[in-house]
């Protein structure tokens, strides 16, 4: 017979399978703004999530650039910013080709991949002179020429890293190594990792790009005064900004608008140095094209991509 209890049970069940399919739906859901009270009045103010891809671990991320989401914030007083920083390359690209972020500051590659997900670039760092490889190694090490790397660990970043994996693997393979028989490349989750593992003799030689590695000889001088950059790669555009479809036009607008005008007050010029960079520039979907050029190059001669 069909009891009480059977009926609870199915009714427990029905409420569960619910519940999944709700939590399993927000999950896969694009970005959608939220919306919350104004400390001031009763009307609704939209909040819109940044994200930054990992150019440092999350709390140092959030040191260098929540100071540039808070002026945004200051400044627009019609939509709250929140910066929302990732462990590694794995979990931002997740977050970002899912849409949950309104704005973003990918690298190139995420960059255009972003454009298959709801994105359009609307600006980039400027300084793309310091868009490059750079391969450390001990100064006590016996590499002297790239050949020497034969045999051996190199670290980087993580796969998807263009200016510390892609670049110097192309470096690599241009200069006598073919990276996927010569060498172990070994994806080691951020910037700070990818130099201690040169650091602590776990690799032959890592990969990084020169934001992190200034910033590594500025707080470890010491630890720092081990390594030196043996080589670095020709140069290319800088990270991208951008924005997903569903941000208003006025909102975006103004938000490039202080974006690129920090370098004009000295409160953003004292942000920017942080960075370091001097300034962000206005840039389209199109300024991206010779990154596209690159990964085309890339993905036939050293290892297939997806681009």
């Amino acid at each position: 017979m069909f009891s009480i209890q059977n009926a609870i049970k199915l009714g427990t069940m029905f409420v569960l399978t619910l519940l999944i399919s709700a939590c399993d739906k927000t999950e896969e859901s694009a970005y959608q703004p939220t919306y919350s009270p104004s400390s001031e009045n009763t009307i609704a103010i939209t909040e819109y999530v940044v994200g930054i891809h990992p150019l440092h671990n999350p709390q140092k991320l959030m040191e260098l650039y929540n100071p540039i989401v808070e002026y945004m914030n200051n400044n627009i007083p019609q939509a709250h910013f929140k910066l929302e920083a990732s462990r590694n390359y794995e979990e931002f690209e997740k977050k970002l080709y899912a849409e949950n972020f309104a704005f973003a500051m990918p690298n190139p590659y995420q960059t255009l991949q972003s454009l298959k997900h709801g994105y359009h670039v609307f600006g980039k760092m400027g300084d793309d002179e310091v868009f490059r490889g750079i391969i450390l190694v001990r100064k006590d090490s016996r590499i002297q020429k790239v050949t020497d790397l034969k045999g051996k660990a190199v670290s980087y970043p993580a796969e998807t890293a263009l200016a510390a994996t892609m670049m110097p693997q192309y470096y690599l393979h241009t200069h006598g190594i073919d990276v996927n028989r010569d060498i172990e490349n070994r994806y080691v989750g951020s910037q700070e990792s990818s130099i201690m593992n040169v650091l602590r003799g776990h690799v032959a030689a890592g990969a990084t790009w020169p934001v992190p590695w200034e910033g590594f000889q500025t707080e470890h001088p010491d630890m720092a005064s081990e390594l030196e950059v043996k080589w670095q790669t020709e140069p290319m555009l800088n990270n991208g900004w951008v924005v997903h479809k569903d941000v208003p036009a006025p909102i975006t607008e103004e938000f490039a608008r202080l974006l690129f005008s920090l370098q004009d007050r000295e409160q953003g010029r004292a942000m920017l140095a942080k960075l370091p960079i001097s300034r962000f520039e206005p840039a389209t979907d199109d300024t991206y094209h010779l990154v596209y050029n690159f990964l085309e190059t890339f993905s036939k001669t050293v290892r297939p991509i997806d681009y």
